[in-house]
């Protein structure tokens, strides 16, 4: 069966740092987890000064509402020398977690699935992300995958461009709400004419 799945992350070249990831299975099961450490230093201060990922991925999470602080909520300041932004998680979510819930969450979400197969779009850093919740690819669990297969190679091998791909309705860079339209691909690309499900 295979399993969908999206990770938002924090990369600098060197290091990929969970953010979140969202995962949906072929039966209609879902799971979404936000990685609590974000709400830390040093990476919280790392990802406040990431515009791309202020602008695009933090407005997804959860995000406390509160605006008793400078601190609250979520925002950007720039000017034409400089770039801030800042955001605090909802920590109240049941969506936000630890590692090593999120760990045992996603291991227990995928063994619950029968001959699973892991898939992504561009999945490569997907796949590390997902990885290192255990620390070394050698360190995954029996059962757990060891690699991701790529709904983007696979619609280059049938002639696709990306600007042939159904169009994300909403929550692009929402990991739950990507890794449903990860599901969405796979079903457009099975129902190309001469391809099987």
């Amino acid at each position: 069966m295979r399993l969908y799945y999206d990770c938002e992350f924090l990369e600098d070249g060197r290091t990929i740092d969970l953010i979140s990831i969202g995962m949906v299975a072929e039966d209609g099961r879902e799971l979404y987890a936000v990685n609590e450490d974000i709400e830390t230093d040093p990476l919280h201060s790392r990802i406040c000064r990431h515009r791309w990922l202020m602008e695009n991925v933090v407005p997804h999470l959860p995000l406390s509402t509160g605006r008793t602080g400078a601190q609250k909520g979520h925002g950007l300041i720039t000017t034409s020398s400089t770039y801030l932004g800042f955001f605090n998680l909802d920590m109240t979510s049941n969506d936000v977690m630890p590692p090593r819930m999120i760990r045992n969450a996603v291991r227990d979400f995928i063994l619950a699935t029968p001959d699973v197969e892991l898939w992504a779009w561009y999945g490569a850093y997907d796949h590390v992300a997902l990885a290192q919740l255990w620390g070394r690819m050698i360190d995954l669990p029996a059962g757990v995958p060891m690699w991701t297969n790529d709904l983007r190679q696979e619609a280059a091998r049938l002639g696709l461009t990306d600007g042939d791909m159904p169009t994300q309705a909403e929550g692009e860079h929402n990991a739950l709400a990507d890794a449903r339209h990860n599901k969405a691909i796979a079903a457009y690309l099975a129902d190309l004419p001469g391809e099987a499900q």
